[in-house]
């Protein structure tokens, strides 16, 4: 067999699958952009000719993490939104983004925070922003593959725009983001919450879906506060907006979740709805702790997310993992309630199951994309290295990321960006945000 590139003699691979299987001295060849073998070090280098051979001894490879809920243009408002809750950081973040975020200030968010994902080993972001095209534009110029479709607000919202107009924008979408290219994405539509879109509106925008085969993500019940503003002007909270509206029957992907109560959560699981589960922005805007233990065993789907930078600061996803395994023992009081294998598979496989790609991402597997993420292992806090699933949530870091593939193409090489220019990058942010 001939391909494009091997991963040669790996430490560890880390399978993700439904077994949590993970192999040992072990090689992962891709062509043509999916993962073509993947096996033991020694059968694959008799039956494997590579074009190119990159040593992985020493290195452990994961699936591309999955971050299923994020802002990523809000890289440039990073630190703007302090000690407040979550209706105070609203308030504060929309005045901000009306100053600094037109089109050209979230394509370049867009590139900061697409190429600070990918340095930290995330290779597919659901990201919800307006100004979607310019969002994508600069994701996608890093190398990420980026999910991302129309905002919807039921008023003008920060980007000013009428109803009529985000639909019209919705309608073009499939269009736009084939125009724009990048690696493989779903069709998305994002109405921000239930207590910012009103139920007819929900309405159109599921309408909408299911002409296009597409995905819906939304906020649903961050915190308590939220709940009861949604009930205040809906008469019903958010997750009976979404089955009243006929979002929930499709899906949905639900950002937070951290207050859902019973009928709730028998709703979201009969729906096969996901939640993306934000422990890192959940804590520090103090809406509370989503009991994920609980949600898993109503049926409920839960990947992980980071948020956006403004209310979680950054885009560290092996945090996030940390985060999640923790709160979740926290919350339950026993060390035991989740396992490191099922957080890693939260980051990974359930998320693209969240997102409806599983078929493509989210394990180690011949056929699927080569999405990937290679860390090296050779560090004091990776010695000794016992389990591969319990040093990836507690011990490893975005920093040990030393390459990482998206659809086959290596889009960071020895722990640099290969599509961007950083300090330039970097710069050109400052210079946009006035430091």
């Amino acid at each position: 067999m001939r391909a494009d590139l091997i991963f040669e003699a790996a430490r560890y691979v880390v399978v993700c699958d439904d077994a949590s299987t993970v192999l040992a001295d072990a090689s992962v060849a891709v062509s043509n952009g999916r993962i073509v073998a993947v096996g033991p070090a020694e059968q694959l280098r008799l039956e494997v000719a590579a074009d190119e051979v990159i040593d992985a001894r020493g290195h452990l490879i994961i699936p591309g993490l999955i971050n299923l809920h994020t802002h990523l243009p809000m890289t440039l408002l990073r630190g703007v939104a302090e000690n407040v809750d979550l209706q105070g950081f609203l308030e504060i973040v929309w005045a901000e983004e009306a100053r600094v975020m037109d089109p050209a200030g979230v394509e370049l968010g867009a590139r900061l925070g697409a190429v600070e994902a990918l340095l930290g080993g995330t290779t597919t972001a659901l990201d919800m922003y307006f100004h979607p095209s310019a969002a994508h534009r600069g994701a996608v110029a890093a190398g990420l593959r980026h999910v991302i479709g129309p905002v919807f607000f039921s008023f003008p919202g920060p980007d000013g725009l009428s109803w009529e107009q985000r639909m019209d924008l919705a309608r073009r979408w499939p269009q736009e983001v084939a125009e724009i290219g990048g690696p493989y994405v779903p069709i998305a539509y994002m109405p921000h919450a239930p207590f910012t879109v009103e139920i007819e509106h929900l309405a159109q925008i599921a309408e909408l879906a299911r002409e296009t085969n597409g995905i819906i993500t939304t906020h649903t019940s961050e915190n308590d506060s939220e709940n009861q503003a949604t009930i205040a002007s809906r008469g019903m909270r958010p997750v009976r907006c979404l089955a009243t509206s006929g979002v929930l029957e499709l899906s949905p992907i639900l950002a937070h979740g951290v207050r859902l109560d019973v009928d709730d959560r028998r709703n979201v699981a009969g729906a096969g709805a996901s939640v993306a589960h934000c422990p890192g922005s959940n804590l520090k805007l103090a809406s509370g702790a989503a009991d994920i233990v609980s949600y898993r065993s109503d049926g409920i789907r839960v990947g992980l997310g980071t948020d956006g930078c403004s209310s979680s600061n950054d885009l560290d996803m092996f945090a996030v993992m940390r985060l999640a395994a923790n709160l979740a023992r926290l919350v339950h009081q026993d060390p035991a309630a989740i396992c490191a294998a099922d957080i890693v598979r939260m980051a990974t496989l359930e998320g693209a199951r969240s997102l409806g790609m599983a078929d493509r991402l989210g394990s180690i597997e011949v056929g699927k994309e080569a999405d990937l993420a290679v860390l090296d292992t050779r560090a004091p806090h990776l010695t000794p290295l016992h389990d591969p699933h319990t040093a990836l949530v507690f011990a490893a870091g975005r920093s040990d990321v030393r390459y990482v593939m998206v659809a086959g193409a290596l889009v960071v090489r020895d722990r640099q960006s290969v599509l961007i220019d950083v300090p330039e990058l970097l710069a050109q942010a400052n210079a946009r945000v006035g430091s």
